[in-house]
């Protein structure tokens, strides 16, 4: 009668559909999670792409001022050429032959002209506060009434100039600089250190007084 029991309960029919009662009630709770995660996934993506959007925005826009503020540099209006400072003004003076050039009445503070050849170049009444004439050929160039204070004349060719009036309070006149030939009537030579041998020359032919100073000459250059 055991057995027989035992084959009834294995035979029992469709168990199958009993067993599947708790799959089928887990899966109906489905359709109420999947909505959520949905949206969740569409929001991040969303916020993702705004991003994405802002970032290459950000970066074409970066790009574009880049690209304009380069172009300024190549497109600038001729007459700022010889302006004081800046990148322009040292590419046209810099290194340059700019042998007769007339820069007269002109501001140029910390105007760079290193290594330019300036021969009967015209400085006249020009305003040149802190400019770089290191290694330059002066030779020959009108440097009258300017203002030269601080200015770098340090291994500069600066013989025959006309520096008549000029003030060269605090200029630099370090190494080879030489001023053999130079005018040198009404200069202010405040605080120039200028080689023993080259004050000794230039106190031979000192005269006169700076007007805008007020300075003789050769008490400039400490002329016994």
């Amino acid at each position: 009668m055991a057995l027989l029991h035992n084959i009834s309960l294995c035979s029992t029919s469709k168990p199958l559909h009993l067993s599947t009662s708790k799959p089928y009630l887990s899966i109906s709770s489905f359709p109420f999670r999947f909505p959520s995660q949905s949206l969740s996934l569409k929001q991040n993506h969303h916020q993702h792409s705004k991003k994405l959007t802002f970032s290459l925005t950000e970066s074409v826009s970066s790009t574009a001022l880049i690209a304009l503020l380069s172009a300024s540099l190549f497109f600038v209006d001729p007459a700022l050429a010889f302006k004081g400072g800046g990148p322009y003004g040292q590419e046209v003076t810099r290194g340059q032959d700019l042998t007769g050039k007339d820069f007269s009445g002109k501001t140029l503070i910390k105007q760079d002209f290193k290594t330019s050849i300036l021969r009967q170049a015209n400085f006249k009444g020009a305003k040149l506060l802190g400019a770089s004439f290191f290694d330059a050929d002066l030779t020959g160039a009108d440097l009258s009434e300017a203002d030269l204070r601080s200015a770098d004349f340090s291994l500069a060719n600066v013989t025959k100039v006309n520096l008549s009036n000029a003030n060269l309070e605090g200029a630099l006149v370090t190494g080879n600089t030489s001023f053999k030939g130079s005018n040198i009537t009404g200069a202010d030579f405040t605080d120039v250190p200028l080689r023993e041998d080259q004050r000794e020359y230039l106190c031979k032919v000192a005269d006169g007084v700076n007007p805008t100073t007020g300075n003789a000459t050769r008490d400039t250059l400490l002329c016994k």
